[in-house]
């Protein structure tokens, strides 16, 4: 594997996509091989709020939560270039696709809806998906957001069966073919 010292980033890569498509997990690891700084954007907004995102859609409602996420992703943007995670609704507002877009770049993770079931289907942390019958709600959310996740400047698709440091590998080979965003320096 390519060490971290081998890279310059120059603008910050926000993940964006569905739930369970591995913006978290594949942030961390991206994060640690370019040696950047990594931000989940839902973590920071939790600890602004000393709430979870739940607790958050529970007391404020879905409004509230949108515009403090829109607040925290432009606070996150403006700093030095790292890799940003998104909440999965986070890239449907204009403001904050138009706020990348000035401010950094985003990167569509985009997982099959199989998959992304996989990878939710048994976690209760999904406001979301707390309806009666979760997978039809995944699946309407899914055939609703993908087309506006495609408006993303990049895109990788999600391999299921591969390894977090496999999809990670695919990822900087993307951002490696736009060198005003990442750079080899050795």
């Amino acid at each position: 594997m390519t060490t971290a010292s081998h890279f310059r980033l120059h603008r910050t890569v926000v993940l964006v996509g569905m739930m369970g498509s591995g913006k978290t997990a594949i942030g961390r690891s991206l994060a640690a091989s370019l040696d950047v700084s990594f931000v989940d954007s839902d973590a920071a907004i939790e600890e602004a709020a000393a709430l979870t995102i739940p607790e958050i859609f529970a007391r404020d409602g879905e409004a509230f939560f949108r515009k403090r996420e829109a607040e925290v992703l432009r606070r996150l943007l403006s700093g030095p270039p790292g890799i940003v995670s998104t909440g999965g609704g986070a890239f449907l507002a204009v403001e904050n696709r138009d706020a990348i877009a000035e401010m950094g770049v985003a990167l569509w993770l985009d997982a099959d809806l199989e998959t992304l079931w996989e990878r939710v289907r048994h976690k209760d942390t999904r406001p979301l998906l707390r309806t009666d019958d979760p997978h039809a709600t995944l699946t309407g959310i899914y055939h609703d957001r993908k087309g506006i996740y495609a408006l993303a400047g990049l895109r990788v698709p999600v391999d299921g069966a591969a390894s977090i440091d496999e999809t990670t590998q695919a990822v900087i080979q993307m951002l490696l073919s736009r060198p005003e965003i990442l750079e080899k320096t050795t």
